[in-house]
């Protein structure tokens, strides 16, 4: 359930769809996190936004703003606090440029 606007991106660019869905190997902290070696960069955000829901590790008072247990601070620079907008590109650092 893509918005329309992301979907026709997608469409327009398909290189995009690709660096989201490719299958990538893991340095050791998000290894560790996950749970695997291997896995798409939306995957690993679906597995971070899963583990703050199951947590409960957004602010009660602005869910904008995630507070961050160890294990998650261990992937995401150390931050005690972080907030939506930047959890994608937080999450970007730990997937490599590579050549297509």
């Amino acid at each position: 359930m893509l918005p329309q606007k992301m979907k026709q991106a997608m469409a327009d660019n398909p290189k995009k769809l690709a660096n989201l869905i490719d299958l990538v190997n893991l340095p050791s902290t998000v290894r560790e996190f996950v749970g695997q070696s291997q896995i798409s960069r939306l995957g690993c955000f679906m597995r971070v936004w899963s583990y703050i829901k199951t947590h409960n590790l957004q602010d009660p008072n602005n869910k904008n703003m995630v507070r961050c247990d160890q294990k998650l601070k261990s992937i995401l620079l150390g931050k005690s606090q972080v907030d939506l907008v930047e959890l994608p590109a937080l999450i970007k650092l730990h997937f490599p440029k590579g050549p297509k």
